[in-house]
């Protein structure tokens, strides 16, 4: 499949029936791929501040050979747009799935994808999350579409709170009810996410509204307390409004061109971004937004009642396996392309230690660790472990105590591109085993046997729920190190992870 979602020419028909009504997609070498189906109706105008609203039923068989339109969005910005593909397509029909299954399976295993891009950004349709190569190794991928940015995630009066989660959950009743059509079984689902998908999972793994509907987690670079208070996420909404000309309600609002509205939201970031200051946005929308997010997970008192985290050591999530890990140098994708890195004296590590409230003996110990490392590489690692590893920490720790299996991961290859080594966001293309596509960052040179190594261990846990190393517990902290070599690592980097409390 090309990147605008064009199947090939030498393909057979693949027919399903679903909620609404017959698809047709494509079948080629074993596996059928059906792209934009919709699981909900379409989310424009005023109800695109509403609840998700069942799918409208339809005539005929309806094409399923090209993916869907996408959320309201903006393509990245410069430098990023060099290095993140983005896939905008614009659409009533954005809330829907893409499902890549086995032709003739049943019973099948069953991984939904929720992707990332900061709540803001992203979609089903990147290259990268091409599904076929876990269709082809016997799992049903479905990969959804869910509202973004001030539709999805602004505490707008009048308006259901966390809509983006609200979406994702009427995605995973979609497949409850659907899946088995693709050969799927429902009793066997595993939500993967990353980066903001990552956060979704977490979240959904501690909400009411998803029990029940999914039976393990991936959580890949995101952690389980990227939410903020109602209280504050109404400060920014207040603020976006303003920006706009326009009340903070759902009416008016959904009154506004949604390209607007995407703009304002742009602008909102930046200005959270050049001055960060608690009284005016609110301290959790600081703390949860990792310094990038603006609008996110709110907690709710519905569908997130609690800190995720919270919710997770309390029991929410009791007994369901896990799997979760990071990038070794997460922080390199958001300050070395956009030269922030580079910008980074020595002088100015205590004075970025004091702002963001990094633990005391932070500098020091991760400079001395790194003694080559310029300042700009060191606050990466400082700062790669407080938006990421240490959330992962956490998380791993709430889920092994409520009596879920856990096993975490770290990928450690390292890029030639833009200098950015294990970022964000690399392990992608080798989870998905599409690295041949050269999307997000890997280069010619990528190893396609990592890919493989990689890869096969995400089809283990789906299938199995063990992807092939042991365990993690807070007394023996296995950690699959993914790399060339490959190698289970314990503990790696105790000294600097103990700093975080």
């Amino acid at each position: 499949m090309d990147a605008a979602g064009t199947p090939p020419t030498d393909t057979r028909t693949a027919v399903a029936k679903v909620s609404g009504g017959a698809v047709r997609g494509s079948r080629r070498e074993g596996v059928d791929t059906l792209l934009g189906i919709p699981y909900a109706a379409p989310a424009v105008g005023a109800d695109r501040y509403r609840a998700p609203r069942p799918v409208e039923p339809w005539e005929g068989e309806r094409d399923a050979t090209r993916h869907g339109p996408t959320a309201a969005q903006s393509p990245y910005p410069t430098p990023m747009d060099r290095l993140l593909p983005s896939s905008v397509t614009p659409g009533d029909d954005y809330l829907n799935v893409d499902v890549w299954a086995p032709a003739g399976g049943s019973g099948l295993p069953v991984l939904v994808w929720i992707h990332g891009g900061a709540f803001v950004r992203g979609a089903n349709s990147v290259p990268t999350y091409d599904g076929t190569a876990f269709a082809r190794d016997g799992v049903v991928v479905v990969g959804v579409n869910y509202r973004l940015g001030v539709p999805g995630f602004a505490a707008l009066h009048g308006a259901p709170t966390n809509l983006g989660l609200r979406d994702q959950v009427a995605a995973l009743e979609w497949v409850r009810d659907n899946v088995a059509a693709f050969g799927g079984d429902p009793g066997r689902v595993t939500i993967v996410g990353e980066s903001a998908g990552a956060m979704s999972v977490a979240t959904l793994m501690s909400s009411p509204a998803a029990r029940g509907l999914f039976h393990q987690a991936v959580v890949q670079s995101g952690g389980a307390a990227a939410v903020c208070t109602l209280d504050d996420a109404r400060l920014v909404a207040a603020e976006l409004a303003t920006m706009l000309g326009v009340p903070p309600t759902a009416e008016a609002f959904g009154a506004l061109d949604p390209q607007a509205v995407v703009a304002a939201q742009t602008a909102l970031a930046l200005a959270i971004q050049s001055a960060p200051d608690p009284r005016r946005w609110g301290a959790s929308v600081l703390r949860g937004g990792l310094g990038i997010m603006s609008t996110f997970p709110v907690v709710d008192g519905d569908v997130v009642p609690d800190v995720p985290l919270s919710a997770l050591a309390a029991g929410a999530a009791a007994g369901v396996p896990l799997l979760l890990g990071t990038t070794r140098e997460e922080f390199r994708l958001f300050l070395v392309p956009t030269g922030i890195a580079g910008t980074v004296t020595e002088a100015a590590l205590p004075v970025l230690a004091a702002r963001y409230g990094w633990p005391a003996g932070a500098v020091e110990t991760y400079s001395a660790n790194r003694p080559d490392a310029s300042p700009g590489d060191v606050a990466a690692a400082i700062l790669t472990d407080a938006g990421f590893r240490a959330p992962t920490r956490d998380l791993a720790t709430a889920q092994h105590g409520a009596g879920g299996a856990v096993h975490q991961y770290e990928f450690a290859w390292q890029t030639t591109v833009a200098d950015l080594g294990a970022s964000h966001a690399l392990e992608l293309p080798f989870v998905f085993d599409t690295v041949g596509d050269g999307g997000f960052m890997v280069g010619p040179d990528a190893p396609q046997g990592l890919a493989d190594e990689m890869h096969a261990a995400w089809v283990r846990f789906v299938t199995d729920s063990d992807p092939g190393w042991p365990q993690w517990n807070p007394q023996d902290q296995a950690v699959m190190t993914f790399g060339t070599p490959s190698e289970v690592v314990r503990a790696p980097r105790a000294d600097e992870l103990a700093l975080w409390p």
